[in-house]
């Protein structure tokens, strides 16, 4: 048996014997949306120190816990903190509570984050359907030996956010009268905020938004057969012409003034979703 599939097993029991929720949807938190995991009915938060092969974040406004329960009647497991690449964690880190979601039967997975805007049509405060992404990062976590069981050697990626879903959050933000803006998110590795040549040289490669997270766990997402849906909170223009020097507080900002509308969109995803087999253009919102 690999050592991965065994780690998995090891985290998968543990996880089983704190809760008896069996997830069907997983949530990844971004910056400023940790709030939601409180939302939960039914809840059980585990600390990821507590559990098993589990890294722990160090990111300010990133609370560190799996939180188990039901949103909108749905069974869900929410990661309330990220792991990131610029933390010194391998690929390999950084996504696997995406593979320890998949083995607790997680079908859908929901990756929110906060990003910087480089399409000039976008402002501080947007929403942004992922619909594709650039991976700048300089690595891959399906790096390595493959283990056959989780996914294949050679995984496609040209639905990696499932484009049928896609249109179902426009609906649905739609419904809620929540604008919100398509795009290609560019995921860079960080720490660093880009400069303004990096940034010129990313929109031209076809980017719309910019940011640290999201690109590894949606590889291994799609490579484990997970439906994705990505949605970003814009927090601030990256624009090369017009940079201004950002901080981390700033971002955290814009992403507690964004909450309500991301929360209550999230909530009608999670609430409307009626699950993996049935044809989404059908679907009413």
């Amino acid at each position: 048996m690999g050592q991965l599939i065994q780690q998995l097993e090891e985290t998968g029991k543990y996880l089983k014997s704190q809760t008896s929720i069996t997830p069907k949807i997983g949530l990844i938190l971004g910056s400023g949306l940790g709030e939601l995991a409180e939302q939960l009915e039914e809840s059980v938060a585990v600390a990821y120190e507590d559990i098993p092969h589990f890294p722990v974040s160090t990111v300010e406004g990133h609370a560190g816990q799996l939180v188990f329960g039901r949103l909108e009647g749905k069974p869900v497991v929410a990661m309330q903190g990220r792991f990131h690449y610029y933390e010194g964690y391998s690929m390999q880190a950084v996504t696997y509570p995406v593979r320890v979601m998949k083995a607790l039967g997680v079908e859908l997975l929901i990756v929110t984050n906060a990003c910087g805007g480089m399409n000039p049509t976008f402002q501080a405060g947007d929403l942004m359907i992922i619909r594709d992404h650039l991976n700048m990062t300089g690595a891959n976590p399906l790096i390595g030996t493959n283990e056959s069981s989780l996914g294949p050697r050679f995984p496609d990626m040209s639905r990696a956010y499932t484009p049928e879903l896609a249109e179902f959050v426009k609906r649905t933000a739609a419904s809620l009268g929540i604008d919100v803006k398509e795009g290609v998110y560019a995921g860079i590795s960080g720490p660093t905020y880009m400069t303004p040549a990096e940034l010129k040289m990313l929109r031209l490669l076809g980017g719309d938004a910019v940011g640290m997270s999201t690109v590894p766990e949606v590889i291994v997402a799609s490579h484990a057969g997970m439906k994705v849906i990505g949605i970003s909170c814009v927090t601030d223009m990256a624009i090369g012409e017009e940079l201004e020097p950002l901080t981390h507080e700033q971002v955290i900002e814009v992403a507690n003034r964004t909450k309500p509308r991301f929360i209550s969109l999230v909530r009608a995803i999670v609430g409307r979703f009626p699950g993996i087999g049935f044809t989404l253009s059908k679907h009413k919102t």
